[in-house]
């Protein structure tokens, strides 16, 4: 798991158009396994989730590319990314541990595949789409 666990949306979009539509109100729409926002606070770019692991504190940042989302409280530290890239939409978790159960990691892999499936519902274009067109 040091390297993380990542998934491709074979889509097109731009790093502005991730960070405009991926935001904490709409995490729900986006992943699965994401059950609830609790609470956002706009100002701080930040609230409550409650997710396949629990309920935790999340907070996003503008990035590079897109957007990260952190779990402060989470006794792995868990954190991921959505980004723009050339093959696609990137999502990308990762964790602070070297040693690590493997049903965990099982659970972040259904994870991110929640997102690569939830991006895919935007209705954005398919890679490729605009090439044959």
């Amino acid at each position: 798991m040091s390297d993380g666990v990542f998934a491709t949306a074979r889509l097109v979009a731009s790093a502005d158009h991730l960070r405009d539509r991926i935001t904490g109100p709409s995490l729900v729409e986006h992943c699965a396994a994401i059950d609830r926002v609790l609470s956002w606070r706009e100002d701080l770019d930040a609230g409550e989730i409650y997710c396949l692991w629990g309920q935790f504190e999340v907070r996003r940042e503008l990035i590079r590319d897109g957007v990260r989302f952190t779990l402060p409280g989470c006794p792995n530290a868990l954190a991921w990314t959505v980004t723009a890239e050339p093959d696609g939409i990137l999502v990308y978790c990762t964790i602070n541990r070297t040693e690590y159960d493997p049903v965990f990691i099982e659970s972040i892999k259904m994870f991110v595949d929640d997102w690569r499936i939830g991006l895919e519902r935007l209705g954005l274009p398919r890679l490729g789409a605009l090439r044959s067109a």
